[in-house]
């Protein structure tokens, strides 16, 4: 597709820069940049560029999710597994995502990406942590369908270690050798990882969480992550079933475990963060771990809320994320950047959390998250990823600011989406996919996996 010299996203009828700017004149595009950005009466300084008329559109920085399981998009509102707390909802869920295999990984990957996009999310990270036999190249599966998409991706080689033979939560079956493990990590940094600005992909490091890894894999994890400058992620603190395996397993609570480990530095992000101490959150904001909020999966499965102000002030990164299929259940992000900023209310007040917080958290907060400095915000020299709204249904008629309304009103999805420069999402659909034959094969899939189960 032939990239033309430059667009003028003009004239919006809100935009949300993330900086001081005054963007209402819109937003030049140029080889995949923000070139320029406009203030009210401005032109242009490239008096050839396309101008694309954002008059009924809320113009947003592309939406980051930085925390998703998209294999899980198999096992919504699973019988078994509904209405129960982490811990046994992921026992009830374990032997089915054991039966995984690479076509049915392929069509949830391509479905979460989908349905993200949908939503004006550009980028996402990824956390996959089941490698059955003859899924041993998960992560070569998912970054295919990545290319194919044209979203930006953190994936995260995932991993599991530990399994009921030896204390831990995940059947034995769901297991790997540490060797193997930590070989197919390096591989896939050597063969993916692209650190430069504008990069596609990215791979991080992911043992799945205290209670399925051992103590020596978190440990040598952190080193391989050092000697490639790559990122750490895990789950951590979601829950005080978590907290009391810590305590019982390795006599430290989870942020002294985390920090025994080598995993205390701003190399690492933890989804969820929930069960934090004042002391935990001070250690934590030093070191600059990045915390990813989930609050759809938090609300459904009962784990609690996510101290977002006092990490942010303490000096952690704060983003969003949604999360499994299985515990939100969709992977819709604007929905979710609406969840955050009610349930972050509930918890401090109507006065002390703004629609603004919501989405610095969903661009800003999300991008520092996953350690990039490229996106996340609209701002000159940085990556032209964008995300536009309508505010055209019934449920934002008489709306006075389109901004807030956006969220107040219930967002659901997005009518463009831009990256690097390119238009994926146009007119709310995506040009190159055929959606009814998309989920046709995700519902066969999802099907298969639950008899083979």
């Amino acid at each position: 597709m032939t990239r033309p010299q430059s667009i003028w996203i003009k004239s919006p009828l809100a935009i949300w820069t993330g900086t001081e700017h005054d963007a209402r004149g819109g937003v030049v595009i140029k080889d995949g940049q923000i070139n320029e950005v406009l203030a009210p009466g401005q032109k242009p300084a490239d008096a050839s560029a396309v101008a694309f008329d954002a008059s009924e559109h809320v113009v947003l920085p592309g939406l980051i999710n930085t925390h998703h399981h998209f294999y899980q998009t198999l096992t919504r509102a699973y019988p078994t597994a509904l209405n129960k707390a982490l811990f046994p909802w992921l026992k009830s869920l374990y032997r089915v995502w054991a039966k995984l295999n690479p076509e049915m990984l392929s069509v949830a990957t391509e479905l979460a990406l989908t349905e993200l996009l949908l939503s004006g999310c550009t980028t996402a990270a990824d956390h996959h942590y089941l490698f059955p036999a003859g899924l041993e190249n998960a992560i070569d599966i998912q970054a295919r369908v990545a290319q194919k998409t044209g979203m930006r991706l953190t994936l995260t080689r995932g991993s599991m270690s530990l399994g009921e033979e030896d204390g831990g939560l995940p059947p034995q079956t769901t297991v790997q050798k540490e060797s193997d493990i930590l070989a197919d990590s390096e591989r896939l940094i050597k063969t993916y990882h692209d650190s430069k600005p504008g990069a596609m992909l990215q791979i991080a490091l992911a043992p799945c969480s205290p209670f399925s890894v051992t103590t020596e894999l978190m440990q040598e994890s952190a080193k391989l992550a050092d000697s490639y400058d790559v990122r750490l992620h895990t789950h951590l603190a979601e829950t005080l079933d978590e907290e009391t395996f810590c305590l019982d397993h390795f006599g430290l609570r989870t942020v002294d475990y985390l920090q025994s480990v080598g995993w205390l530095s701003d190399r690492t992000w933890l989804a969820h963060g929930i069960h934090f101490n004042e002391k935990e959150i001070v250690q934590l904001g030093e070191a600059g771990v990045g915390i990813c909020h989930c609050p759809n999966s938090n609300m459904m499965l009962a784990s609690g809320i996510c101290r977002t102000l006092e990490l942010e002030t303490a000096g952690c990164p704060v983003g969003l994320g949604v999360d499994g299929s299985a515990s939100n259940d969709h992977s819709n992000l604007i929905d979710e950047v609406r969840q955050a900023m009610y349930l972050q209310r509930l918890r401090y007040g109507a006065g002390k959390i703004r629609h603004t917080d919501a989405f610095r958290w969903a661009t800003q907060g999300s991008a520092r998250v996953l350690g990039r400095h490229d996106i996340g915000e609209i701002s000159v020299g940085k990556r032209a990823d964008l995300a536009l709204f309508k505010l055209d249904e019934l449920r934002f008629s008489g709306h006075h600011d389109a901004l807030a309304a956006l969220l107040l009103g219930g967002a659901h999805q997005a009518d463009r989406v831009m990256i690097e420069g390119q238009w994926k999402v146009v007119n709310g659909a995506l040009p190159d996919t055929d959606l009814e034959d998309l989920k046709y094969r995700h519902h066969a899939a999802a099907r298969l996996l639950a008899k083979s189960a």
